[in-house]
């Protein structure tokens, strides 16, 4: 299946982000600019913080919306060369969460694909090829 990249870069501000993880501990910050799913919760297109509390397990929370959830997660091997980015498989119209590769936050993650995502995946196989879309961590 070809696979068509989408990079969507953000500008980071280096100073704050050094602080801000200072201060609030290890976390992969990033502004979606697209409603997106993870599991089978749709969230809200925003300023997302994801943690890892556990081995296993990641926390995706976007405070402004008041949207908190945790999503399964395994080991990712990948590395991200130039900075953190989630990653974002993209289904026709649909956004879900596939990968987190944050260095500076200990993260490095893959998401297992939902029912949902699978459900889309086979309606789309026909039509289109999916394609994957990288938004910056901070």
């Amino acid at each position: 299946m070809k696979r068509i990249t989408v990079i969507a870069l953000f500008t980071l501000a280096a100073l704050s982000t050094t602080v801000g993880a200072m201060a609030q501990g290890r976390a992969a910050r990033a502004t979606v600019p697209f409603d997106f799913t993870v599991g089978d919760k749709l969230l809200p297109a925003g300023n997302y913080e994801i943690t890892a509390p556990s081995t296993g397990i990641i926390e995706v929370q976007n405070r402004d919306a008041h949207v908190t959830m945790l999503a399964a997660t395994t080991y990712d091997s990948h590395q991200s060369g130039n900075g953190g980015k989630l990653v974002f498989d993209k289904i026709g119209d649909q956004y879900f969460l596939s990968e987190v590769l944050c260095a500076q936050a200990a993260i490095n993650v893959n998401l297992p694909p939902s029912k949902q995502e699978k459900r889309a995946q086979r309606q789309e196989a026909s039509l289109s090829n999916p394609t994957q879309v990288f938004v910056a961590t901070k």
